[in-house]
């Protein structure tokens, strides 16, 4: 489907203020993009519209890159729609797309979507070798009829609120520092599959989870973990790594739910992600790690507890 076609589909019938990007993660920064947006629709008698890629540009400009989502694009569509947006609209980003002038692009959306007013951070930039930067889209708006709205980055301990660092910060085992980004835990959901079942036989049988394809998974180690299953949230400790007690193999993603004892093989996992709790280690027996599996999960009960605490008293 065409870009222009994709546009007329979203398409509220009324004229709309717009903010683009792919909001991948839809952290802190994306979330004071969406709620100046709103307040700036209103006085406006405007609808809001964002207009999301649901693929990275890098995918298709560097199609040998590895790319990974903070939020695959169900949970990132989820999340967009709850900032409030009046119209979604989701483009596949893709080569003819690079190759389109800023213009082009934006008069696109003047006819196709009715946009009056454009909300963008200071530093965004479209079209094609991203042209269209804050300058370029404000006089092409002089020109076409919309207004072009810039809001500077969300910081956090000095640093920009960016989709950019937060993967990297992710992929370190931050995902306590994570979270104070996205204003909520760090989340990640796959399917339970069948493993070697050596957990049961120490006495901590864990879900083998297999995420979703190109999702963004912490570096190796042991976190303190909230499991949601079947919507209840119960406490866990998921172990990121190649087991390499047992020499080391794939890595994967293994979470023991503590108190649980049901069958969810062929099940949908979620995890939110508290802290990081200890890196992945080899131990001479087993017995050594089953004491250190049993420090684990009292060790994440306490950190869940206090966590649980802070919060009743906040």
């Amino acid at each position: 489907m065409s870009v222009e076609q994709q546009l007329s589909e979203a398409s509220p019938g009324r004229a709309v203020a717009v903010t683009i990007g792919t909001f991948d993660g839809v952290h802190r920064g994306h979330q004071s993009l969406f709620r100046r947006l709103r307040e700036e629709a209103e006085p406006r008698g405007l609808l809001t519209a964002a207009i999301a890629f649901r693929n990275q540009p890098r995918s298709v400009l560097n199609p040998d890159a590895r790319v990974e989502y903070i939020t695959p694009w169900p949970q990132r569509k989820a999340l967009i729609q709850a900032q409030g947006v009046d119209c979604l609209a989701a483009l596949d980003f893709t080569r003819e797309l690079s190759e389109m002038r800023a213009a082009e692009f934006v008069a696109l959306l003047v006819e196709r979507l009715r946009m009056r007013l454009l909300v963008v951070g200071s530093d965004f930039a479209l079209g094609h070798k991203r042209e269209g930067d804050f300058p370029t889209l404000t006089a092409l708006g002089e020109a076409m009829g919309f207004e072009v709205v810039g809001l500077d980055s969300e910081v956090m301990d000095g640093q920009p609120i960016r989709s950019r660092a937060l993967r990297r910060m992710i992929a370190a085992g931050e995902v306590g520092e994570a979270a104070g980004m996205l204003g909520r835990p760090f989340s990640l959901s796959g399917v339970v599959i069948e493993g070697a079942r050596r957990g049961r036989d120490l006495g901590f049988p864990t879900a083998n989870l297999a995420p979703e394809p190109n999702a963004l998974t912490p570096g190796n180690g042991i976190y303190v973990t909230w499991a949601v299953v079947g919507g209840e949230r119960m406490p866990s400790v998921t172990s990121i790594g190649v087991r390499p007690t047992f020499g080391p193999g794939e890595r994967c993603v293994e979470v023991y739910i503590m108190d649980f004892s049901g069958d969810i093989y062929g099940e949908t996992v979620g995890l939110e992600f508290v802290s990081f709790l200890r890196e992945e280690a080899a131990f001479s027996t087993a017995s050594a790690l089953v004491e250190q599996m049993g420090r684990d999960v009292e060790d994440a009960r306490t950190a869940l507890a206090q966590g649980a605490r802070r919060r009743v008293a906040g």
